[in-house]
């Protein structure tokens, strides 16, 4: 399983349900890692999409305590037991966690591989991802450093030891 995110240097991922910074790189990079494939995500993250609408051309599950919440053209689950056993229909490598914070953390034991933008700035925030340099993860890929008017940041990717 993979988690894909943009992190500042504080491994911050959002403030007030917000993205830190939208840097149309990264976003071409998501679209790149995940259409096809399956994104798990959150109710709130949901939420922050436009329209509150699934992304398109990919298999959205989307993890609520919420027993009666449903989404149309999206998988609703509303337990961690429940999510695993819905993901073992698909290969783990077209899996993809794509946030908030508290999904972050439930599925970052299952995951194998990350894709980090790690933005060169520290922005205000509430919502953060666990540093994974310490949560047994090795950096194994690093792209040149990529600009978007005065922001700085790089692509890495991490693989669990």
């Amino acid at each position: 399983m993979n988690l894909i995110a943009a992190v500042d240097e504080k491994w911050a991922i959002g403030n007030k349900n917000e993205l830190l910074v939208r840097i149309p790189g990264d976003m071409k990079q998501f679209r790149e890692h995940t259409t096809g494939k399956v994104v798990v995500l959150g109710r709130k993250t949901l939420e922050t999409f436009p329209g509150g609408q699934p992304l398109k051309n990919r298999t959205n599950i989307i993890l609520s305590k919420d027993p009666k919440y449903q989404v149309k053209d999206a998988v609703v689950v509303h337990s961690l037991e429940e999510l695993l056993e819905t993901l073992k229909a698909y290969p783990s490598e077209d899996v993809f966690i794509i946030g908030g914070e508290s999904v972050y953390r439930q599925l970052l034991p299952y995951c194998d591989t990350a894709y980090i933008t790690k933005i060169d700035r520290a922005y205000e925030a509430d919502a953060f991802l666990p540093n994974i340099e310490k949560e047994g993860f090795i950096l194994t890929g690093e792209s040149e450093e990529q600009s978007y008017f005065d922001i700085t940041y790089t692509f890495l990717r991490y693989e669990k030891k």
